[in-house]
């Protein structure tokens, strides 16, 4: 790229990357309507292998293959393996994608020395094993990185995995001399746009033999040039600011190939080479099994490695459980506790509060007043009574000698008597960043320049202060954990005193009790009953219409009013009020919504919901999602007939994720009635995002919302 094709960046994420409108020039490319099979447009030197008379044609007939038949019949419309094909002397790899109304079919030449498909699996058996047999993640990521520059021959073969900000660093390298190490390196967000991290999701392998190729534009019969989607096509022409990117870090030809971990892009397998080099079907076909293997091992030893802090803090939590059960007030049982919930938090100090008092403490603590201030600034963000963060030394306002002492914060809020107040700090770890070049050097001399991507990869070291080590999600369940065993503590205190007193005044007390638990049984009576009487309402009208639709809503309306009702037994039953178990909700109410439509249903679905504690307004919409779509399954997937479904809940970071699937006929509504306005509106409300997708066969609906405690 010269000064004077310089491509302005700044509207790189929104760039149409998937519709280039050429390809890269080692291969062809075939565009047929996909009803009849006639060719309509094509890239490459198609005249140079397959004659100049290709426009118009039949593909089967150009090719000799039965291309129609095979998209039919492929289990995947987005890679149709069409085989291979001596053409102009060269044996050649054929594929095909359907996109939309039409297919496109790729021709590109095979290796001319090749393993067999026997030897292929043997390897890829034995590089899975070796995974497997790996120690830890370091040592798994640098067999990894091992492994694929193997089976790729590229100079350097980076694993890259994404950070929670979308920038990424390089966690196992191997290489030759060709290129210098970026073990270690991160890089910004911006070098990966985000319409390319959804291709790279879409596309799991995307290779370019050499960074300095002239693409070959969509040739068309009519002369006039069209739109077609290429996300799926692998000779898809790149963008021209990538091209620049590779060259400007001296590489010649590149691949990278996905890291999918429970549906989501962990990170890439990013491969370099000093001279052209291509990267043929059978490879790319193998290095996205060995991704998927990859992945499976890093979610095992993930897994693995929680349920090892998993087992460690429960430990702790026993040994608290076990102090709290003493003879003692609660704030001289927290003072004896303190240290073990130090180490319980791997927390370099911990320290207990209530009103103007220091009530226990262990490691290295601030003084009251400094408490004091860290607890004033943390109260506006408190959710669920909880605070946490790793990077509070950052904070407007901290006090500059609290940053040492206070970089990683979480507080949790007890409403007891006083409101009680557990802090956990942790001292600031000053970090050296290695970055692949600077990421907050600008590469235009002025902002109406033309961008273009930054030419520096040299090492540049960034110091990050007033951050510590992150309070990861096992850490924060534990947290709320301690809060329900030390509110129980206080509760059976409370009791144990209130039973003391019983001696003096034992009738006042159990009349005490008595209208307590009267007015509980009373107030969830009476809002099960209002509920209930809906119902019933509800039902009668259903047996006086002979409207099919009409019963059809009121049925919708007891399905949902059902859902509401289970959410607030679960309240009521549950030890902490407010927050609920969503998987539990959901099992519950599945078996409410399954036993309404019959066993032949029932037996036919299947759930996997991973626990997931989320705020009772927040499930009851959640609930009311799920029995929608589970009763749009019932009624459009099958017509009306039984058929399977499956439901999954599962949760990453800060997001929860509920999907419903079938495998029936696909999306056929193509009007939006009440249920799916209100569907929508519920999600847009909660903040979340709706994506229908096709199951193959049958509807995928996925639903992503937040998770918010507050």
């Amino acid at each position: 790229m010269t000064s004077e094709t310089a491509v302005d960046l700044s509207a790189c994420d929104r760039e149409p990357i998937h519709i280039p409108g050429s390809i890269q020039p080692h291969g062809l490319l075939l565009v047929a309507e996909r009803e009849t099979g006639k060719i309509i447009g094509g890239a490459g030197a198609i005249e140079t292998y397959l004659g100049d008379n290709w426009m118009g044609r039949s593909i089967s007939e150009l090719l000799a293959l039965d291309v129609l038949g095979h998209a039919e019949q492929a289990p995947r419309a987005n890679e149709i393996i069409l085989g291979k094909r001596e053409i102009a002397g060269e044996i050649h790899d054929i594929l095909g994608h359907v996109s939309g109304d039409v297919i496109l079919v790729e021709v590109e030449p095979a290796p001319s020395a090749q393993v067999t498909p026997e030897q292929s699996l043997s390897n890829l058996d034995a590089i899975a094993q070796a995974f497997e047999a790996a120690p830890d993640m370091a040592s798994l990521f640098q067999t990894a990185a091992t492994a694929f520059r193997r089976l790729t021959g590229f100079d350097r073969v980076m694993l890259y995995q994404f950070t929670e900000d979308a920038s990424g660093v390089v966690v196992a390298e191997d290489r030759n001399e060709a290129f210098p190490p970026f073990l270690n390196h991160h890089f910004p967000a911006g070098d990966i746009p985000k319409q390319a991290r959804a291709l790279y999701l879409r596309n799991r392998v995307r290779a370019i033999p050499d960074s300095a190729y002239q693409a070959a534009p969509l040739r068309w019969e009519d002369g006039k040039a069209q739109t077609v989607d290429l996300s799926d096509v692998a000779l898809r022409s790149v963008s021209p600011i990538h091209l620049q990117y590779l060259r400007n870090m001296g590489v010649c030809a590149s691949a990278s190939v996905s890291i999918i971990k429970d549906g989501i892009l962990w990170g890439l397998i990013a491969c370099h080479h000093a001279r052209p080099l291509r990267m043929p079907f059978a490879i790319r076909a193998a290095a996205t099994a060995l991704a998927g293997s990859l992945a499976r091992q890093i979610k095992a030893k993930d897994e693995a490695q929680n349920a090892r802090e998993r087992l460690r803090l429960r430990s702790h939590e026993d040994r608290l459980i076990e102090t709290l059960q003493l003879n003692a007030p609660l704030q001289t049982l927290l003072a004896e506790a303190a240290p073990n919930l130090r180490q319980m938090m791997l927390a370099d100090g911990f320290a207990v509060v209530t009103g103007k008092t220091l009530v226990a403490q262990a490691g290295t603590v601030p003084e009251l007043p400094d408490l004091a201030i860290l607890i004033e600034l943390v109260l506006p963000s408190l959710r669920g009574g909880m605070f946490h963060s790793h990077q509070f030394g950052r904070t407007p306002g901290l006090p500059g000698d609290l940053v040492a002492v206070a970089s990683g914060l979480a507080v949790l809020r007890l409403s007891l008597e006083e409101d009680l107040f557990l802090v956990w700090l942790r001292a600031e770890k000053v970090q050296v960043v290695e970055w692949a070049g600077n990421p907050h050097k600008g590469e235009a001399p002025a902002a109406a320049a033309p961008l273009t991507p930054r030419a520096s990869f040299e090492a540049w070291s960034e110091e990050v202060r007033g951050v510590a080590a992150i309070w990861n999600n096992n850490k924060i369940d534990a947290i709320h954990r301690i809060g329900r065993v030390i509110s129980e503590s206080y509760q059976r205190q409370r009791i144990a005193g209130l039973n003391r007193e019983l001696e003096k005044t034992l009738q006042q007390k159990d009349e005490l009790l008595k209208q307590k638990d009267f007015l509980m049984r009373e107030i969830n009576h009476r809002v099960q009953n209002s509920l209930q009487l809906v119902s019933t309402f509800l039902k009668m009208q259903a047996r006086e219409t002979q409207d099919a639709s009409i019963v059809q809503h009121l049925d919708d309306a007891r399905a949902r009013i059902s859902a509401v009702a289970l959410v607030h037994r679960r309240l009521y039953s549950d030890n902490h009020v407010g927050s609920v178990d969503l998987a539990r909700y959901l099992s519950e109410l599945s078996n409410e919504l399954f036993l309404s439509m019959g066993e032949e249903w029932r037996s036919r679905h299947t759930s996997n919901f991973a626990p997931v504690l989320m705020d009772a307004d927040r499930a009851i919409n959640l609930g009311l999602i799920f029995s929608e779509l589970i009763t749009n399954a019932n009624k459009y997937a099958y017509g009306g007939a039984p058929g399977p479904t499956s439901a999954c809940l599962d949760h990453h970071l800060n997001e929860v994720r509920l999907i419903v699937s079938d495998s029936g006929g696909g999306k056929t509504r193509l009007t939006a009635g009440f249920g799916s306005k209100m569907l929508h509106a519920i999600i847009v409300g909660l903040g979340g995002e709706l994506q229908e997708t096709d199951n193959n066969p049958g509807l995928k609906t996925i639903v992503t919302v937040p998770i918010k405690f507050g």
